[in-house]
């Protein structure tokens, strides 16, 4: 089994629905991930070693699940020179907005590549992206599903043109 390539860490289980699309995602491209609970208040040592010892672990991006003060990206981040991807949460009072301007609003020097709420298909995309730069076989698959969502698009928009000529 190839070595993971991306740390996918969510605070607690009930992350899980919202990292769900993103693992299909990794799955359907064949990027090997690692999957686990790490949360930046109630196991701060855990967190922090993840963190420090992703590079020597192979992993290139970092994917953190977090909400409501949603400090789990930022505090990976601060702990290492690996890309970090945040996915704020919706749910609690402001339904993922606090989550999200945690994750977004990070100190000058610890920057957290931050997708929108509960957007963790985007996040494994992005993480596959950065990813491309330096292996060229999931630039072709990002490249084929690009052509993909345009042929779909092209395919609706033809059948909109269509039903408007009716």
């Amino acid at each position: 089994m190839e070595k993971p390539k991306i740390l996918i860490l969510i605070g607690s289980d009930s992350d899980l629905p919202v990292i769900d699309d993103g693992l299909k995602f990794l799955k359907d491209v064949g990027v090997p991930f690692a999957l686990d609970i790490s949360s930046a208040h109630r196991q701060p040592d855990k967190t922090v070693q993840y963190a420090k010892k992703a590079r020597e672990e192979g992993i290139e991006v970092i994917i953190a699940v977090a909400g409501m003060a949603a400090h789990l990206p930022g505090v990976l981040a601060s702990h290492t020179t690996i890309p970090v991807i945040g996915v704020p949460t919706s749910g609690g009072v402001l339904n993922g907005v606090d989550a999200l301007l945690s994750i977004v609003q990070m100190p000058k020097g610890i920057p957290v590549a931050t997708v929108g709420i509960d957007a963790s298909r985007n996040a494994a995309i992005l993480a596959c992206k950065i990813l491309s730069i330096k292996h060229d076989e999931i630039r072709q698959k990002l490249e084929k599903i690009k052509m993909d969502m345009q042929r779909r698009n092209d395919e609706k928009s033809l059948k909109l043109n269509r039903y408007l000529e009716d």
